[in-house]
């Protein structure tokens, strides 16, 4: 809560913490473990197309960084959606067309588990992005994004069961 209360304050353009900081977290309650095992960062996605050069983006990096102190300044990942076609092919080995917005970024996620952002508000209510629904979330099942099949997918399926070997891996 730290982090959306800080994020909705910078009111990034179209922002929104997704991925592990989500579905991680839902695991750890559902498996009664502590909420920050296996978290390695917080995934804040906001959208900006006015300038996609990494000189922006940095930036904002470090705008938002400077809020947090440690250990959170290190775990909070800002990335600007409307600048990732940019570089992610050439760091996944993947073509990756551009985005029009942070929440169109999840419908491409490996799969649908991971494919989940929220939002907070200055007033506080929780806007959730889910475009694959919350199904396979609470019921721990990892599956491929129908839309999109990752060559990666074994590979992170593989990490997210070495740390939740409850969840169910469909290939």
């Amino acid at each position: 809560m730290q982090a959306l209360r800080t994020l909705a304050v910078l009111d990034l353009p179209d922002w929104l913490v997704f991925s592990g900081a989500i579905y991680q977290r839902v695991f750890n309650d559902l498996t009664g473990r502590p909420l920050d095992y296996g978290i390695k960062d917080y995934d804040v996605a906001y959208h900006d197309a006015s300038d996609i050069s990494y000189e922006a983006e940095d930036a904002v990096i470090r705008r938002v960084a400077a809020e947090f102190e440690p250990p959170l300044r290190e775990m909070v990942e800002v990335r600007n959606q409307a600048r990732v076609h940019v570089w992610f092919e050439g760091h996944f080995r993947e073509p990756y067309s551009p985005l029009a917005s942070s929440a169109e970024a999840l419908t491409r996620f490996v799969s649908p588990v991971f494919a989940v952002g929220v939002r907070l508000g200055r007033d506080d209510r929780m806007t959730v992005h889910a475009p694959f629904g919350l199904e396979d979330l609470f019921a721990m099942r990892l599956r491929p994004n129908p839309s999109r099949l990752s060559p990666n997918y074994d590979r992170i399926a593989g990490s997210a069961k070495a740390r939740w070997p409850e969840i169910e891996v469909i290939r």
